[in-house]
């Protein structure tokens, strides 16, 4: 019965954690910002961190189905 929303959950978490790695990998492979008004470092760390974060998660939500 639980299983259900775990995997939605961690479906959606897949999903933006996928897409914002791919996104923050093809603007810096094209040399464009990744976040306007801030420093490019700061963008790319930021951008990293969510990613990676929404990847474990996804994880870890499909572990637990």
């Amino acid at each position: 019965m639980e299983s259900g929303p775990a995997i939605f959950v961690g479906v959606v978490f897949a999903l933006f954690g996928g897409g914002l790695m791919l996104w923050t990998v093809h603007r810096l492979r094209l040399g464009e910002p990744v976040a306007q008004g801030v420093r490019p470092a700061m963008s790319v760390t930021l951008a990293s961190v969510t990613a990676v974060t929404a990847l474990v998660l996804a994880t870890w939500c499909l572990t637990r189905v």
